[in-house]
C-alpha cells in the first residue's frame, strides 16, 4: 500500500513538472513571436528607443541622445550613434545644433504636406548622405557601421545619417611588394580609402563599384570593382553567384573570401590573385579582370588569375623591356631551383653518380665522408630547419627576427658541418634553395610543398621520380581553371599574340590588344590611327 502511494506521488509530481515546462515553453515561444513581430519601427518614440536598447544591449560606446527638435510645434527626438566610429564634429555641428537651435523654416515649408521627418531631412540637416528606413535590423546594422540614427516622435521611420569616421592607418608603402620604380601607395584597412585610391588611377565613369555585406555576424562590406564595357558580364555574374553562396558567421580578411570562391580548393596553387598595390589592381582591371575589395584588409583579390602573373610585378611595365625580360626569365629559373635543387642533388648523389664530373664527385665524396645520414634525410632535415628559421624570422619582431634568421642559419649550418651531421654540399644546396624561394613570393607556399614532394620522389626513384612528378605537376596545372580561364594561359592553350607578356615583356607599343583568354568585351587597347599634323610654316607660306 505504501509503495502504491509513493508511486502515485511520483506520478503527480512528474505531471506538475511537465505542466510547468510546457507553460514556460509556451511563454518563451510567445515572447519570441512578439519579438519577431517587432521588426519595424512604430510611431512611438519610447517604443522605438526600447527596441534599440534591446537590440544594441548595454554597451558603453552606444550613445542615445534624447532632445527636443526646434520646430513651431516642438517634437521629441533621439539620436543614436557609436562614439568610437562616429565623427562627433558632424554630430554636434551638422545634426544636433541645427535641430535644436538653428531652425529657419519658412511658412511655405511648414504648410506643405511633407511629414515632420521629411522636413527635417530636406531642410534642417547639413550632411551629405541621408536616407530613410523603418527596418530595425537595417538600422542596427548601419549603426554598427558608424551611421547615426535619428528617431522622431510620431514618425514610423528613422533617418540614417552618414557620420562614420574611425581611426585608420595612413596610406603607406606596402611591405610585401617593394619596388624600385613606381607608385609607393598601398591599400589600407579602410574600404572607402582603397576604392578612392583605385578611382585616382582610373578616372572613368565606366568604373563600377558594387557593394554587398557578407557574414551573418560581422556584416563585412565587400566591393566588386570592374570597368563596364571591358569586363565580360558572365565573369561578374559568376563572381556575384559565388559571393552570394557564402553563408558564414564571419569574414575577417580577404583570405576568407578567397577560400570560399576559388575553383580548386584542394590544389596547392591559388586560383585567386591578391595584391596591396593600387596600380597593380588598376592594370588588371584595365585588362578585363575584376577586383574584390574586403573591408578591414589591405589585400585586394583579383580574378581570374594566371600562373604567369605570379612571375610579374608592376615595376616590369615601368622599365625598359629588355632588362625586364631577362629578369622574368631569372624569376622562372629561380622558382625551378627552389623546387628542384634539393631533389636533383638527392637523385645525383644517390642514383646517378655517373652524371657528376669526376673531380666534383671526389670533392663531394670527401665532404660527405663520415656523415651518418643518407642524402634524402639530409635534405628533409635541412628543409625543415630552414622553414623553422623562416617562420621565426617572420613572426618575431622585425629587429629580433632578422637577427635570429641570419645568425641561426649561420650557426646551425656551420655547427652541423663541423659536427659531421651534414655535408657541406647539402648546406650550399639548401642555402641556394632558400635564396631562390624569395625571388617569387607569390609561390612560396606551393614551392615549399613541391620541394618536399620532389625530394621524396628523388629519394625513392631518382631522376625517374622527378620526371614522373613533373609530368603529374603539368597535368595538374593544365586542369586548373580560374573563373573559367585556363590557369596555364597563354601557354596552354597556346595564344601567340598573348605571349608578348608572359616569359618576356615586349615593348608597350606592341601590345595592341588586351589578353584574349580573359574574355574582354573590348580587345583593342591601342589605336594606331594617326592624327593629321598641322602644316608647317613653310608649307603654309608656299600655299
Amino acid at each position: 500500500m505504501l509503495s502504491y502511494l509513493l508511486s502515485k506521488l511520483k506520478y503527480l509530481k512528474l505531471l506538475g513538472q511537465n505542466y510547468k515546462l510546457s507553460q514556460s515553453n509556451s511563454t518563451a515561444s510567445k515572447d519570441k513571436d512578439e519579438k519577431s513581430t517587432a521588426s519595424h519601427l512604430s510611431a512611438s518614440l519610447e517604443y522605438n528607443l526600447n527596441l534599440f536598447k534591446e537590440s544594441l544591449g548595454n554597451n558603453y560606446d552606444v550613445v542615445i541622445r534624447e532632445f527636443t527638435i526646434n520646430l513651431p510645434k516642438q517634437v521629441d527626438g533621439a539620436l543614436i550613434y557609436l562614439t568610437g566610429m562616429t565623427d562627433l564634429k558632424i554630430v554636434n555641428d551638422s545634426i544636433l545644433k541645427p535641430l535644436m537651435f538653428e531652425s529657419q523654416l519658412d511658412k511655405t515649408t511648414l504648410s506643405s504636406k511633407l511629414d515632420t521627418i521629411e522636413i527635417i531631412r530636406t531642410t534642417m540637416l547639413s550632411v551629405g548622405e541621408v536616407s530613410k528606413s523603418n527596418s530595425i535590423s537595417d538600422l542596427v546594422d548601419n549603426c554598427m557601421a558608424g551611421t547615426s540614427i535619428l528617431l522622431v516622435d510620431g514618425c514610423p521611420e528613422a533617418l540614417l545619417i552618414m557620420t562614420a569616421d574611425w581611426k585608420a592607418r595612413s596610406v603607406d608603402e606596402p611591405k610585401t611588394e617593394s619596388v624600385v620604380r613606381g607608385s609607393r601607395e598601398g591599400f589600407i584597412e579602410n574600404l572607402l580609402t582603397n576604392t578612392t585610391l583605385l578611382r585616382r588611377k582610373i578616372k572613368n565613369p565606366d568604373l563600377v563599384l558594387e557593394t554587398m555585406k557578407i557574414g551573418q555576424r560581422t556584416k563585412t562590406n565587400v566591393c566588386i570593382a570592374y570597368i563596364k564595357g571591358i569586363v565580360n558580364p558572365s565573369l561578374i555574374e559568376e563572381i556575384k553567384r559565388r559571393l552570394n553562396n557564402i553563408h558564414t558567421d564571419s569574414i575577417l580578411e580577404s583570405g576568407y573570401i578567397e577560400q570560399f570562391i576559388e575553383d580548386a580548393p584542394f590544389s596547392i596553387f591559388s586560383t585567386v590573385g591578391n595584391t596591396e598595390k593600387p596600380d597593380s589592381v588598376a592594370a588588371k582591371i584595365l585588362e578585363g579582370r575584376a577586383a574584390i575589395f574586403v573591408d578591414g584588409t589591405p589585400f585586394v583579390l583579383t580574378v581570374p588569375l594566371l600562373l604567369v602573373e605570379n612571375f610579374q610585378t608592376s615595376e616590369d611595365y615601368y622599365s625598359r623591356p629588355y632588362f625586364v625580360s631577362f629578369i622574368r626569365l631569372i624569376r622562372f629559373l629561380a622558382y625551378l631551383i627552389s623546387v628542384l635543387a634539393p631533389a636533383t642533388y638527392v637523385a645525383l648523389t644517390t642514383y646517378h653518380q655517373e652524371l657528376i664530373p669526376t673531380p666534383l664527385l671526389f670533392s663531394m665524396a670527401s665532404a660527405q665522408e663520415g656523415v651518418p645520414f643518407p642524402a634524402i634525410a639530409e635534405a628533409m632535415g635541412m628543409g625543415i630547419v630552414f622553414e623553422i628559421l623562416r617562420e621565426a624570422g617572420v613572426r618575431l619582431p622585425r629587429p629580433v627576427g632578422q637577427a635570429v634568421s641570419i645568425v641561426g642559419a649561420l650557426v646551425i649550418g656551420q655547427s652541423a658541418v663541423t659536427a659531421g651531421l651534414i655535408g657541406a654540399p647539402m648546406v650550399i644546396v639548401v642555402a641556394l634553395t632558400a635564396v631562390a624561394s624569395f625571388v617569387v613570393p607569390a609561390q612560396t607556399d606551393s614551392g615549399g610543398v613541391l620541394r618536399i614532394v620532389f625530394v621524396s620522389l628523388a629519394g625513392f626513384a631518382g631522376g625517374f621520380g622527378i620526371i614522373i612528378g613533373l609530368i603529374g605537376l603539368f597535368i595538374h596545372l593544365a586542369s586548373l581553371r580560374s573563373f573559367g580561364t585556363p590557369f596555364l594561359s597563354p601557354i596552354a592553350p597556346l595564344s601567340v599574340a598573348d605571349l608578348k607578356d608572359s616569359f618576356i615583356r615586349a615593348p608597350l607599343w606592341t601590345m595592341i590588344t588586351r589578353p584574349s583568354f580573359i574574355g574582354s568585351q573590348d580587345l583593342k587597347r591601342k589605336d594606331f590611327r594617326l592624327k593629321p599634323s598641322p602644316p608647317s610654316e613653310k608649307e603654309s607660306q608656299s600655299e
